[in-house]
């Protein structure tokens, strides 16, 4: 076991590194192996590789419906997911609230 007391901080930091680059290195290794492993899987059922990716479906998140609309232009709206648009910004910097936009 390693005396981490006794090391001095250029050997600490050092030691980081390396642990840091053998989890990575023991997380791709498992990584490949699993991978080949399945391959293997769906070869022996008769399944190539492009067909075992065709069977996994892509997630897709389907468009969310407006939940605020700039008061000064309707138009413009907002679902309340991501970064907030300048107008959202300026209309809360004028003391309104999401509540007040809201549609």
């Amino acid at each position: 076991m390693v005396d981490l007391a006794a090391l001095s901080l250029k050997e600490l930091k050092q030691l980081r590194k390396d642990v840091d680059a053998a989890i990575t290195g023991f997380k791709d290794r498992e990584r490949r192996a699993l991978i080949e492993e399945v391959e293997a899987f769906a070869r022996d059922r008769g399944l190539s590789p492009s067909e075992l990716a065709g069977l996994i479906g892509k997630r897709t998140r389907r468009p969310a419906a407006p939940k605020y609309a700039n008061p000064n232009d309707p138009t413009q709206t907002w679902t309340g997911r991501g970064r907030r648009p300048l107008w959202v910004v300026a209309a809360m910097a004028e003391g309104k609230s999401l509540d007040d936009i809201a549609i």
